[in-house]
């Protein structure tokens, strides 16, 4: 779907047609540039003890974590070694992936639309911001995304999720995120 050039995704046509206007009114910027947009976003599976017991969690980590984000997750490794718990630098202990551009917007929009509906007892997600207008949030279950396929999950993974925005503060970047309807419920 992502290679056929006239294809744009429909959260950054969105973004292009009515958002950049929508905050360029509401926070009064004078020039276009000044509009908070979307940079990225990371998505981090950390498997824990997991890792630990059996290398071959991390590898599934990553399998499961290439299929959510459409591109190939990278495997983090223990910086240091920990005897407590059990771990030696270099260790496999979980993934990661970055994403930037359409395949940003894709998976904006399917974690919006697809996956957080799915979520039992979805309330919405707690705004938390770190200051600089970016965004974190986290998913107890890596199921809820309809790329994994149920029968063949050997464990639930929990997910974190970082929105990186140019926005310069909080009430900028949460106004953003609203605009794409984020399901904030505060």
């Amino acid at each position: 779907m992502l290679d056929n050039a006239d294809y744009t995704p429909r959260l950054k046509a969105l973004y292009k047609d009515s958002i950049r206007a929508a905050l360029k009114e509401e926070f009064g910027y004078k020039n276009d540039m000044q509009i908070p947009a979307l940079e990225k976003i990371v998505l981090n599976i950390g498997c824990g003890r997991a890792a630990v017991k059996d290398s071959k969690k991390a590898k599934s980590a990553q399998a499961d974590l290439t299929l959510i984000a459409g591109q190939k997750a990278m495997t983090t490794v223990a910086k240091n070694s920990i005897a407590g718990f059990r771990v030696r630098e270099g260790m496999p202990m979980g993934a990661k992936v970055t994403l930037r551009g359409d395949r940003m917007f894709e998976f904006l929009d399917r974690l919006i639309t697809i996956a957080m509906p799915r979520i039992r007892d979805f309330r919405g997600v707690k705004p938390s911001f770190d200051g600089r207008g970016n965004f974190a949030t986290g998913l107890k279950e890596h199921i809820v995304f309809p790329e994994i396929d149920f029968d063949k999950v050997d464990e639930n993974w929990g997910m974190d999720i970082v929105i990186t925005t140019t926005a310069d503060n909080d009430a900028e970047a949460k106004s953003l995120l609203k605009h794409f309807n984020m399901p904030f419920n505060a």
